[in-house]
């Protein structure tokens, strides 16, 4: 397989404006996303699919590479779309979220496996749940999954609902997944996917895999074990100093 690693990247962040661009002991923060995604052996070339001018130039500064995007894009994921058109070569696209400076290449890698399944269309990756305060926290997304490793459901609230059980208790009674924000998709997919329309599930949850998934394309999932560290706030840049 020929895997192209994309890193969308915004300046106007409503959260935090300018985001990739903010310094974390040194570098800035895409960069460390960039050199970081470009330690994974499995993906070819990676590239930095933006919006604006400041993030394009400073990608090239540091030798990286960037492609601009239009700016009317309402993801990340139609952001890779325009980028892998250019770049029919690749068979598998690979979308690593910009604001994870300390990205594990492993997770890449083991993303990049789903793909030995030929039947594999879109892949993510999955963590288990171990803290209540995680199991009820509704800003990290749950996912439901089969016996056959594809998800079956996304949601923000905590699913599946343990009948005749307290709340706290339901970790002894199931096992719970969280959904770690990285996907891979077969080129072909991924043009696919970009086109539908904006579904109810997706509405309700706020969620886009779910669009994909009320569509009827498979979405296959890895369990990792490796936490991600995502900067979504400036205040969240405190906690890095955790996982150098």
């Amino acid at each position: 397989m020929n895997i192209l690693g994309i890193i969308p990247a915004r300046y106007a962040s409503s959260r935090f404006p300018g985001k990739p661009l903010v310094d974390i002991a040194g570098k800035s923060m895409i960069q460390r996303v960039y050199e970081q995604a470009k330690k994974c052996v499995d993906v070819a070339e990676v590239i930095v699919a933006t919006d604006d001018s400041r993030i394009f130039d400073h990608i090239q500064a540091f030798g990286g590479v960037a492609v601009m995007t239009a700016d009317d894009h309402q993801s990340g994921t139609d952001r890779c779309a325009e980028v892998a058109s250019l770049h029919p070569e690749y068979d598998v696209i690979i979308n690593i979220q910009g604001d994870e400076p300390y990205i594990n290449p492993e997770q890449i890698t083991k993303l990049a496996t789903c793909f030995n399944d030929p039947g594999t269309q879109i892949a993510t990756l999955i963590k288990k749940i171990l803290t209540r305060e995680e199991l009820f926290n509704y800003n990290s997304p749950k996912v439901v999954i089969n016996k056959l490793s594809e998800a079956v459901y996304f949601s923000r609230a905590t699913l599946p609902h343990v009948r005749a059980q307290e709340p706290d208790n339901w970790l002894e009674f199931y096992t719970y997944f969280k959904h770690i924000g990285i996907y891979g998709y077969r080129a072909d997919v991924l043009q696919q996917i970009t086109k539908l329309p904006i579904s109810g599930l997706e509405k309700a949850e706020s969620l886009e895999q779910l669009r994909w998934i009320e569509n009827g394309y498979r979405i296959k999932v890895a369990e990792t074990e490796l936490e991600t560290h995502a900067v979504d706030v400036p205040a969240d840049l405190e906690k890095l100093n955790l996982f150098k």
